[in-house]
């Protein structure tokens, strides 16, 4: 069974596995952790037939001097370097499940590097994001560096030209000022962009309009996920682009499809910082995908109520005998049982999942859960 909780940031959905835990500490990054290949989190994070999220994130040991380490794995299986809302997800989760208050920080390593968020009293997350990269190798991008410190230039993308810059926040972002951000074809040019030969890693995409200096509206293509309702990275990516070319002040709040997030690049540290909400939105447990197929393939090989009988046994050949009916009150053959086989394997499958189980999973991460809630707020209240 795969255990797992959804949270999400402005919209921005995750399913949140805590493998801090798992035996033999530190985990290598070419595993599958959970069993986890790219193909089941493609199926997990399918909005029709899995659980539906914009992606999965794992809490791990840490590998790097930290007190964790987070893996994030987009909805088509690819792994990113880092996603502000998810961190902010990823937050909200531990300090849920460890009954954390505010104050609390976590230092997490991520492959763009230590990123620390805070828990604040309100309730929301602020994250360290750390400096922005501003050098076109490390965005990276062919974009060569403009008078306004960043990589920017025009880049056409289905037959149309745009004026854009990008920046690094440990993942790549293009950042598009436009007049009506409303009016832009996200899916025409969102797509374009991300796989723009100016972006060799590919890109997250972000169209923005300048509402006023510390007021932005945007939108957002995230990379590997398409259109989605919020971006932290490319939120703070945004903010620092449009104050490089003199659109905004250096601290705004920047309106996503799924909310607002406050911005701040700090001047004196270089280092962006991010504060915005993560909710719980539901607990749940999904199968292996290898036990539901050999429970699957048992009932398949079980005979069908209307099944016509078999024919008469040739002369000394050994019955079959049709458990279900004949041996109701008991085994009638106990020393050489045809079914003994079958009823081993599932009984070795019920053995490790069984109802209690479930329930009791069920009922204790709720129990731990509503508990480090409830003294959360009552805190908050006091």
């Amino acid at each position: 069974m795969l255990q797992f909780s959804k949270y999400q940031g402005l919209g921005n959905d995750f399913l949140l596995l805590d493998g801090r835990l798992l035996e033999g500490g530190a985990v290598p990054d070419s595993d599958f952790v959970f069993g986890l290949t790219p193909e089941w989190i493609e199926r997990l994070c399918d909005r029709r037939f899995g659980v539906g999220g914009d992606g999965v994130i794992l809490a791990l040991p840490p590998n790097a001097g930290g007190e964790l380490r987070m893996r994030i794995f987009n909805a088509d299986g690819t792994e990113p370097e880092m996603c502000g809302n998810g961190i902010r997800c990823l937050a909200r989760f531990l300090a849920d499940r460890d009954g954390d208050g505010p104050g609390r920080t976590w230092q997490i390593d991520t492959l763009a590097g230590r990123i620390v968020p805070e828990l604040l009293p309100d309730g929301t997350i602020r994250v360290d994001m750390g400096a922005p990269f501003l050098e076109p190798a490390q965005v990276p991008t062919t974009l060569e560096r403009g008078p306004d410190g960043l990589p920017q230039g025009e880049l056409v993308v289905d037959g149309e030209t745009f004026a854009v810059a990008a920046a690094g926040m440990g993942n790549p972002h293009v950042v598009i000022p436009v007049d009506a951000v409303e009016e832009i074809d996200l899916e025409r040019f969102g797509a374009g962009f991300e796989v723009h030969p100016a972006f060799p890693a590919r890109t997250n995409v972000h169209f923005v309009q300048v509402l006023a200096p510390d007021h932005l509206v945007m939108r957002v293509w995230e990379r590997g996920a398409g259109p989605t309702l919020a971006c932290g990275t490319g939120a703070c990516a945004t903010l620092v682009a449009c104050h490089r070319l003199g659109l905004s002040e250096n601290r705004a709040r920047l309106d996503l499809p799924g909310g607002p997030l406050q911005i701040h690049w700090d001047p004196s540290s270089g280092k962006v910082f991010m504060d915005g909400p993560a909710e719980h939105v539901f607990d749940g447990v999904v199968p292996d995908p290898a036990v539901v197929a050999a429970a699957r393939r048992e009932a398949a090989e079980r005979p069908r109520p209307d099944t016509p009988a078999p024919a008469a046994p040739a002369a000394g050949a050994v019955p079959a005998i049709d458990c279900a009916t004949v041996c109701s009150n008991g085994c009638i053959r106990p020393d050489d049982c045809p079914s003994a086989e079958a009823r081993a394997r599932v009984e070795a499958l019920l053995s490790g999942t069984s109802l209690d189980d479930l329930v009791a999973l069920a009922a204790n991460s709720l129990e731990s859960r509503t508990r480090s809630r409830f003294e959360r707020e009552r805190g908050l209240g006091g």
